[in-house]
């Protein structure tokens, strides 16, 4: 994006564009991020929502706009979208959809952590905003990403991706395939009839939690593109598989790849905090839930690197494959530890 371009959006949201700075922000793999700043200091998030990718990004908008009111708490921090000249959350170009929110100040995101304090806020914060959003008619939120944690569709999408991947391509994924066919058989004891309808944020890795630079308290989470209905295992699987493993997503070497037990323990004793809401049948399902969830966005990564990498932005030919293979790590990982987090969970969120 051009300095220009960019100073004519933000005018659309009341913002002298020639009174700002703006640099991208790198982190995601999905939108394209900058961070604005005024010259009194005040700072704002730009966005443009990938609509390749979130084809309905109008309706992503409103689920949005439905759920803030509800996430608004002395203890969780206040996100808000600034309005553009029409008095609409967002502006639609030709390149996509633009939005701007302010920047929490003194805030800051880890990717991954060593700390017990970072785990338990971690799991304080999503048990915070479940919280407040258990009595919450779910309906308010549509599906903008079609079965987006669904397993029958993504092994379906897995299928078709065999079919018609090349030769080549596949045999250099074949371990990552083998092992794929494994964890399919494996989940298939993973019950979700018994389990309540949640309005879930369905992408909580570590670096969607805001935190203060202060004194590392939990604010709110973010990057609310993925707010959808869903279960509750969802959003704890997603924040295990970044919270009790100090490796990042793409890590090559799995020898580094940990399932760390303190961590984990930290992160369910924040979550206790907030946790009455849970249902029995609910907190029976967190163990596989945290082998769940590094697989199925394993099996994402998988499937994009087979597709020729449509979805996820890659830095080179193979990192979907390393992320696939990373994730399936801690997957089998956290497999391994399904007793311990059955015990853990039976002790700490009695």
């Amino acid at each position: 994006m051009t300095s220009e371009s960019i100073q004519k959006i933000l005018i659309e949201f009341n913002l002298n564009g020639n009174s700002l700075k703006w640099s991208p922000l790198t982190s995601g793999l999905i939108n394209d991020t900058y961070l604005v700043t005024e010259d009194d200091g005040q700072q704002y998030i730009l966005q443009k929502v990938n609509t390749l990718i979130f084809k309905n990004a109008e309706i992503l908008m409103d689920n949005i706009s439905n759920t803030l009111p509800f996430l608004n708490a002395d203890d969780y921090a206040k996100i808000t979208f600034l309005q553009t000249k029409n008095g609409e959350h967002s502006l639609k170009k030709n390149d996509g959809l633009w939005r701007m929110m302010t920047y929490i100040p003194n805030s800051t995101t880890y990717n991954t952590t060593t700390d017990n304090n970072i785990a338990f806020e971690a799991g304080r914060i999503l048990g915070r905003f479940h919280s407040l959003l258990k009595d919450v008619d779910p309906s308010i939120v549509k599906e903008t990403l079609p079965k987006f944690h669904n397993l029958n569709h993504r092994k379906r999408e897995f299928n078709e991706a065999l079919a018609n991947v090349d030769a080549q391509k596949k045999q250099i994924a074949e371990h990552a395939i083998n092992k794929a066919h494994l964890f399919l058989t494996e989940l298939e004891d993973l019950n979700i009839s018994d389990l309540p309808v949640r309005i879930c944020h369905n992408d909580t890795k570590l670096n969607n939690i805001l935190f203060s630079e202060t004194n590392n308290k939990a604010l709110c989470l973010i990057d609310l593109d993925t707010i959808m209905k869903g279960y509750f295992f969802y959003d704890f699987g997603d924040a295990i598989r970044t919270v009790a493993n100090n490796a990042p997503e793409d890590e090559q070497n799995h020898e580094v790849i940990n399932f760390d037990e303190s961590l984990f323990k930290a992160f369910l004793d924040g979550l206790a905090v907030n946790s009455s809401y849970l249902t029995v049948a609910e907190k029976d399902s967190l163990p596989l839930g945290a082998v769940f969830m590094p697989f199925i966005h394993g099996l994402r990564a998988l499937n994009d690197y087979l597709n020729n990498n449509r979805y996820y932005k890659v830095t080179y030919e193979n990192q979907n494959l390393d992320r696939c293979l990373s994730l399936f790590d801690f997957a089998e990982k956290a497999l391994n530890k399904k007793d311990f987090m059955a015990a853990c969970i039976k002790e700490r969120l009695s």
